[in-house]
């Protein structure tokens, strides 16, 4: 990825280089075609819309400018509007056309220099795209494709269902605030098992009560559940007995409490079998194995890490990993002025939360992990703060996953403890 300096994209644009500034919308895109000196061969935007009639007119398009004035390549370039470019761009490297996306903080910054004017129109923003291409401010997007694509699609399902799994949670934890507030007095988790299975047949205090003690013992009896008995169903039963919640809207709050329990169990056996699939196909990337023998690393670690990352092969060190991820140190300073130094939140967030819990994970579980963060923290020259420590940590993620990934090596504990540089004391 050493094209991914500004000089090395500058010089990939020369004077047969045709570059092609599209403005994505929803529904129609909008395009302008200039040379490498900006100037604009099409006379007028070219409105296409978001589809294969559309695109292939786009390619007839660009096609006929490029044979006209002599281009032998296209750069079409265009800003990361949400979901809306990925179809374009898909079509476009299926083309053999590379797309570049540039930053749409720099396209609204950029737009006045024209004329002086903040005014955002379709034939505007195409030029402003072009003319950000030429200068090389632009990056080249990854589009996953084969099992890297798969892996993506479903750690964004599975990012998904745990969403709505702790929505639901937080409403089960509502709907106990109002009906049953003494609930947790029994249950640390709205979710317990046990628990759940006496909602489902006495959902209020009230219910509990009719039940009994000898009631609720015989749900869990008969489902063989363990550590649950006699005793936590009289302390069920008693705190039932002096409930404070709410009596109002009975019938509904039983209606909401059991959708809420189907909700939830649904979810929980969609995500279960998301995890299924999700670990059959990461065995189809090689040394993935290797990754799960390190004490502290799971299965959505690893499948959080594939999806963001994709074929890790594309980048040649880990610097730009931890790049991708915002992990990059950014130096505060000017003249005589030194600032605290703090990472630059650029790039991935997912990939960047997937690093951070990881490096918890394996602080609290893994002692070669462990001894690294407590050697941070307690150095005699320049200690970390915790926070800043765990950040370290996941860059050490980042480099021991390239090197294992790249070259298949297995993971080493004690060299990792070598490479760590403790300056010797003068």
């Amino acid at each position: 990825m050493n094209y991914n300096t500004q000089n090395k994209k500058i010089a990939s644009i020369t004077e047969k280089t045709l570059i092609v500034g599209i403005d994505v919308g929803s529904t129609t895109h909008y395009a302008r075609a200039f040379d490498w000196r900006n100037y604009e061969y099409s006379k007028k935007p070219f409105a296409f819309s978001n589809n294969e009639e559309g695109f292939m007119a786009f390619k007839s398009w660009i096609e006929d400018i490029a044979k006209k004035h002599g281009k032998d390549k296209i750069i079409p370039g265009m800003e990361p509007t949400g979901h809306y470019w990925f179809n374009l761009g898909m079509f476009l490297q299926e083309n053999d056309m590379r797309t570049v996306h540039v930053n749409p903080h720099h396209v609204k910054k950029s737009k006045e220099l024209d004329d002086n004017n903040p005014n955002k129109n379709d034939r505007k923003d195409p030029k402003t795209i072009a003319a950000l291409v030429n200068e090389g401010r632009f990056t080249y997007p990854y589009i996953p494709t084969g099992i890297y694509a798969e892996i993506r699609n479903l750690s964004n399902l599975r990012f998904q269902t745990q969403e709505e799994i702790t929505r639901i949670k937080n409403r089960i934890a509502r709907w106990f605030s109002i009906y049953f507030p003494e609930y947790k007095d029994v249950y640390g988790k709205v979710d317990s098992v046990s628990g759940m299975m006496v909602l489902k047949q006495a959902p209020l205090p009230v219910d509990i009560v009719k039940l009994g003690v000898e009631g609720v013992n015989r749900i869990w009896r008969e489902a063989k559940l363990r550590a649950v008995g006699y005793k936590r169903a009289k302390t069920l039963v008693k705190l039932a007995e002096h409930s404070v919640g709410s009596h109002e809207a009975p019938n509904a709050a039983r209606v909401e409490i059991t959708n809420l329990i189907c909700d939830y169990e649904m979810y929980i056996e969609r995500m279960d079998l998301l995890m299924e699939t999700i670990e059959q196909r990461l065995t189809e990337i090689p040394y993935i194995d290797k990754l799960l023998e390190i004490k502290g690393i799971g299965m959505i670690t690893v499948c959080g890490f594939i999806a963001e990352v994709g074929d890790i092969r594309r980048f040649d060190n880990p610097k730009q990993l931890q790049k991708l991820a915002g992990y990059a140190i950014v130096n505060n300073s000017s003249g005589k002025h030194n600032g605290e130094s703090h990472i630059s939140y650029r790039g991935r967030k997912r990939l960047r939360y997937i690093l951070y819990e990881a490096a918890i994970s394996l602080v609290g579980k893994n002692v070669e992990f462990k001894e690294i963060h407590n050697y941070y923290l307690t150095r005699d020259k320049n200690p970390l703060k915790k926070m800043q420590s765990i950040i370290a940590v996941a860059c050490k993620v980042i480099r021991i996953f390239y090197a294992i990934l790249t070259k298949g090596i297995d993971y080493d504990g004690n060299k990792m403890l070598q490479d760590i540089v403790r300056p010797s004391v003068a």
